[in-house]
């Protein structure tokens, strides 16, 4: 991933709602949700909601897919890896094992 790359990801996550909208998303995993359900778990206008969707489009951070009426977002998690892995590159001085890890689990995170 490149920089300019990298900022237009973080850029679309730097809003409360396009935040919820993502965090939504990666709980949903493949199946996804359509934005109508999408709209009523988060409260979101649907106006207001299909502008925070098309910004995570953009960023490659979600697709879409049109079943019927309606219209089925994902997460790209292919593209949050390679995100993670571009802020993760120089960890610790060329030394990623001395960054720390969380395992989360439903009984919360610990630090190993």
């Amino acid at each position: 991933m490149k920089l300019m790359d990298a900022v237009t990801v973080l850029g679309s996550l730097a809003q409360p709602a396009r935040l919820k909208i993502f965090r939504l998303l990666v709980k949903q995993g493949e199946d996804g949700l359509c934005a109508g359900n999408i709209s009523k778990k988060l409260g979101i206008p649907k106006p207001t909601l299909s502008f925070h969707l098309k910004e995570l489009v953009n960023a490659g951070l979600i697709d879409s897919e049109k079943e019927g009426r309606s219209i089925t977002y994902r997460l790209q998690p292919k593209r949050m890896n390679q995100l993670m892995n571009f802020l993760m590159e120089d960890c610790c001085q060329g030394k990623p094992e001395l960054c720390l890890t969380k395992t989360c689990d439903e009984s919360g995170c610990a630090v190993g």
